[in-house]
């Protein structure tokens, strides 16, 4: 999967799961809140893995740039 998949899905769940935390307080559902919760870390997580993804790509990309620039 590549960075911008794993930013686009994390930031769905991200959402999905503020929008559950949201249902969860309106209803009094703790079990909906808690779900909400935890898929709301999970988008937070796969971004963060995306921009990791991404940050070594442009590492990489650039280290290339620069080896081909000396040659």
């Amino acid at each position: 999967m590549g960075s911008t998949a794993d930013k686009i899905k994390g930031t769905t769940n991200e959402a999905i799961g503020k929008a559950k935390q949201g249902v969860g307080r309106a209803t009094g559902s703790d079990r909906l809140e808690g779900e909400g919760t935890i898929q709301e870390i999970k988008g937070k997580g796969q971004k963060a893995l995306g921009d990791a993804k991404q940050a070594t790509k442009d590492g990489v990309n650039n280290a290339a740039a620069a080896a081909n620039k000396k040659l």
